[in-house]
C-alpha cells in the first residue's frame, strides 16, 4: 500500500513531488531504474494482496473461498511470468511459497467441493478438469447418503428385495438430479441454494470456517473488560449472559 501510494503520487503530480520529500528528509531521490522496479513489484504483489485481503475478510468468506482464490493467484502470476522483466524471482518464490503452504490441500476433495458448492465459484474458478471431478465425486456421494438416510427414515415398505435396492435407485435419481441441476443454473448469488435443499446443507457443513484469530480475541478482551476484581466472584453462567448481552447489544437497540 505504501508503494502503491507513493506511485501514485508520481503518476498525479510528478517525480518533483517526491523530489521535494526526498529533499525536505534529506533522503536520496529515487532513480528512474528504482521507479520502473517498484512499478514492476507492485503488478506483481497487487493479486497477492488482494487475495489476502479476501481470505482475512470476517463476513462473506467462506471455506470455499480459500481454493478459488489460491487458484486465481496461481493464473495471474502464471502469466507475469512472461511479461516481467525484473521481478520474475519474486514471482516464483511466491509461486513456491504458495505451493508449499497450500499444496496438499489443492487436492482435498472436500475443499474443492466447498468451493463447487458456492454458486459464485462452481465449476468455473479452475481450468483443471481432474480438480472438479474430484470434488463433484465428493458431492455425489455425499448426496447419495443423505438420500439414502432419508429414504431409511421414511421407508414402510416391508419387502427386502425393494430395500435391498433402495440406494441404486436413490444414487440414479439424487446424484444426476439435483446437483446437474444447481450446475445449471445461471445465478451466482447465495439464494440459489434455497432451490437446492440437499446442496444447501451439504454447503453449509463445507463452508463453515473457524472464526478468525482476530474475532477471538475481540472476544477476550469483552470478557477482560467483564470479569473485573470487583466481579471475581461472578458465576459462569452470569458471566456468559452478560458477555453475549454486551457483544450482542446492537440487536437490542
Amino acid at each position: 500500500m505504501a508503494i502503491e501510494r507513493l506511485l501514485r503520487i508520481i503518476d498525479d503530480k510528478g517525480e518533483v513531488a517526491i523530489r521535494n520529500v526526498c529533499e525536505e528528509f534529506r533522503l536520496k531521490m529515487l532513480s528512474p531504474a528504482e521507479i520502473t522496479f517498484l512499478r514492476e513489484y507492485r503488478e506483481v504483489m497487487k493479486p497477492l494482496v488482494k487475495g489476502l485481503n479476501i481470505l482475512q475478510s470476517e463476513t462473506n468468506t467462506h471455506m470455499g473461498w480459500l481454493l478459488a482464490v489460491i487458484s486465481q493467484l496461481s493464473t495471474k502470476l502464471n502469466n507475469m511470468e512472461s511479461s516481467s522483466k525484473i521481478c520474475l524471482p519474486l514471482i516464483r518464490a511466491i509461486q513456491d511459497g504458495v505451493s508449499r503452504r497450500f499444496g496438499e490441500m489443492k487436492e482435498d476433495p472436500e475443499l474443492i467441493a466447498a468451493a463447487i458448492l458456492l454458486p459464485k465459484f462452481k465449476s468455473n474458478w479452475t481450468d483443471r478438469a481432474d480438480v472438479i471431478e474430484a470434488g463433484l465425486t465428493y458431492v455425489r456421494q455425499h448426496l447419495d447418503r443423505m438420500a439414502e438416510v432419508e429414504e431409511v427414515v421414511g421407508q414402510t415398505s416391508s419387502d427386502d428385495e425393494e430395500d435391498f435396492f433402495t440406494s441404486m435407485k436413490v444414487r440414479r435419481s439424487q446424484g444426476t438430479g439435483e446437483l446437474d441441476g444447481y450446475l445449471a443454473c445461471a445465478s451466482s448469488k447465495m439464494d440459489l441454494l434455497q432451490s437446492f435443499p440437499h446442496i444447501k446443507k451439504l454447503a453449509l457443513k463445507l463452508n463453515t470456517g473457524l472464526p478468525a484469530s482476530a474475532a477471538c480475541e475481540r472476544l477476550f478482551s469483552c470478557a477482560g473488560l467483564l470479569f473485573t476484581p470487583k466481579r471475581a466472584r461472578m458465576n459462569a453462567v452470569n458471566f456468559e449472559n452478560q458477555l453475549l448481552l454486551k457483544l450482542n447489544r446492537k440487536f437490542r437497540d
